[in-house]
């Protein structure tokens, strides 16, 4: 049954009306949320303010199950190579890049190191190779195409690579326009573009921490022409730069409404939607910033927002825990706060490590150790590959076999 709302006005303004509503409006959004029916972004508001963490968490059970009813929770068995880590952007929150190619520390991956680190992968049993780097000036054109076409000859991996603003940086390099180069890299072999670079999806903010990376409009526009293309793509969220819920709400909305555009003209669209918190210390100029005590997010108000995304992101079907800035066990609780899969087993961290995050002292984690995760949380784990799709290993074909 739909509710009858009063008019709705500016953001604050409607939130105001749930305020004066008090019991009632919460049982409202419980009870909206339990139906299946869309929040707006004065809703979710509400949904924050007015939901405790393990309140939120529950609504958002309740989401992942109408979505993913089995008892089953995804990993996936990948690697992450960083190509390069030269980068122009100057990001304030970044550890990782360096801005000069002649920086003693600068480095561009020869073929050898990267076949031997895809070889490696390969061995341990990835379905998928994730291929991300800096916005180097001096890599031309035919570095990125190269690099696809002689992967996707040689080895049977997916391989999901770059991001929104690295494509961008691809257009300044070329010449060309977004949707030839992503053209150019599909026919060379890409699978997919992860959804990296995102942060906040806002302005106000993205002027704050990275005023030289693409604007919100800009990465969305990409996206949008990727999934054009049927490559598979993720949608990402990093919480922690100082940013209003206001922002976040914007950011959740932006992505609903990409994801809504693409539903409806018989795309897939966003196949996963991740987030995690933002990290820093004294590498990042964030974390020297007088106004340091102003950033970063702690296990609760992760959980909370892992929780929220689900509940406003009705259209993405999959939610993944992360593991790598709040640890497993926090991972494992994100499994009971929406998330349907938790990631990646990674094998290799260099950007987030370096800024203090968990993957400082243990950048990987084993397919076994994901397992034990997933059953410690109280779900069955199951391997996949980037599409979604369910692949036999070793331990699920042995069960299999001893049922038959």
């Amino acid at each position: 049954m739909q509710r009858r709302l009063p008019k709705q006005g500016r953001l604050y303004n409607y939130a105001g009306w749930l305020t004066m509503k008090g019991v009632k409006a919460k049982q409202y959004l419980s009870d909206k949320v339990t139906a299946g029916e869309r929040v707006t972004g004065a809703e979710a508001l509400q949904l924050w303010q007015l939901f405790g963490c393990m309140e939120l968490a529950a609504l958002a059970q309740l989401v992942r199950l109408r979505h993913n009813p089995a008892p089953v929770v995804t990993y996936l068995v990948d690697r992450n190579i960083n190509y390069t880590n030269v980068c122009n952007s100057d990001c304030s929150f970044c550890a990782f890049y360096r801005h000069s190619p002649s920086d003693p520390e600068a480095y561009v991956l020869s073929r050898e190191v990267i076949a031997a680190k895809v070889r490696e992968a390969i061995e341990l049993g990835a379905s998928r190779i994730l291929l991300q780097g800096g916005h180097n000036d001096e890599l031309p054109y035919s570095f990125y195409l190269d690099l696809i076409e002689w992967l996707s000859s040689n080895y049977p991996l997916q391989l999901n690579a770059f991001s929104p603003s690295e494509v961008h940086q691809m257009t300044v390099v070329s010449g060309k326009r977004s949707l030839e180069v992503l053209q150019d890299l599909k026919a060379a072999g890409l699978f997919g573009l992860p959804g990296g670079g995102a942060e906040i999806l806002d302005n106000e903010v993205r002027k704050r921490i990275s005023p030289k990376k693409i604007p919100a409009e800009r990465w969305l526009g990409i996206m949008e022409e990727v999934q054009s293309l049927g490559l598979v793509t993720t949608a990402t969220m990093v919480i922690g730069f100082g940013e209003e819920l206001e922002h976040r709400i914007r950011h959740l909305e932006r992505l609903r409404d990409l994801q809504d555009r693409s539903i409806k003209g018989g795309l897939e669209g966003f196949n996963l939607f991740i987030s995690w918190t933002h990290q820093f210390n004294e590498r990042t100029s964030l974390g020297r910033s007088r106004h340091a005590a102003r950033y970063g997010a702690g296990a609760v108000e992760y959980l909370k927002n892992v929780a929220w995304s689900r509940i406003v992101l009705d259209n993405i079907r999959h939610h993944q825990s992360s593991w790598p800035t709040c640890g497993a066990e926090i991972a494992e609780l994100g499994l009971h706060a929406g998330c349907d899969d938790i990631g990646s087993t990674m094998m290799e961290e260099n950007v987030v490590s370096r800024a203090g995050a968990t993957t400082a002292t243990k950048w990987s984690m084993s397919p076994e150790e994901l397992e034990r995760h997933i059953r410690q949380a109280g779900f069955e784990p199951r391997r996949r590959d980037s599409a979604f799709v369910l692949l036999n290993h070793p331990a699920a074909q042995a069960a299999a076999d001893a049922a038959a």
